[in-house]
């Protein structure tokens, strides 16, 4: 299991319709081969910035199957309106838990 983080900066003063364009793009995550769960993460310090966090069976479920799919263009055209700049995207793996 792998989880992508994804930074996003929104427009300031846009926070609410971008958060209403992610509930409405849950759907398109959670239908996608491979895709275990999303959460959405706001910064207490800078309210423009989120973190999307995408939990993954691997890395290629999110890189190949899902960026190639039409739930990934459906999801741009929901959120990318409220992008300030390109979301800054990384894959991780727990190393340590409880």
């Amino acid at each position: 299991m792998i989880t992508e983080i994804a930074q996003i900066e929104i427009d300031p003063g846009r926070e609410k319709e971008f958060e209403e364009a992610v509930a409405r793009a849950l759907p398109l995550f959670l239908g996608a081969e491979g895709c275990h769960g999303v959460d959405l993460h706001r910064s207490v310090e800078n309210p423009s910035r989120y973190r999307l966090m995408v939990r993954w069976e691997t890395v290629e479920h999110h890189t190949v199957a899902f960026r190639g799919s039409e739930g990934f263009a459906r999801w741009r055209a929901l959120a990318g309106p409220y992008f300030a700049a390109p979301p800054q995207v990384e894959h991780v793996h727990s190393v340590l838990g409880r």
